[in-house]
């Protein structure tokens, strides 16, 4: 991927991340914001277990998984349903709040 030179060091970056993402607008660069966003909500979730001082395998027992499906969830792989988010983060001492932009 070579960055569009605009002028002496400003380059596009727009141009690059079109490129990288799909442009604005396409199913391309909307299934690549779909997946930041699971990769991000992964992320909290891993660092909330963390903080929480508890293994993988001990908030799989709490919520009635295992282990493997804590994995998955904490690498992005696997999005939880609402109901299994409320789970978790209740097993974690944590709640769910919804609220308006």
């Amino acid at each position: 991927m070579q960055l569009k030179e605009i002028s002496k060091d400003i380059y596009d970056v727009s141009a690059m991340l079109d490129e990288v993402l799909g442009a604005e607008g396409t199913p391309e660069r909307e299934k690549n914001r779909e997946r930041a966003w699971e990769e991000y909500n992964a992320q909290i979730l891993l660092e909330a277990r963390k903080n929480a001082h508890l293994t993988q395998a001990e908030l799989a027992k709490r919520i009635g998984a295992d282990k493997g499906y804590i994995s998955r969830i904490e690498r992005g792989l696997t999005v939880p349903t609402v109901a299994t988010l409320y789970k978790i983060a209740s097993a974690m001492g944590l709640t769910v709040e919804l609220r308006p932009i």
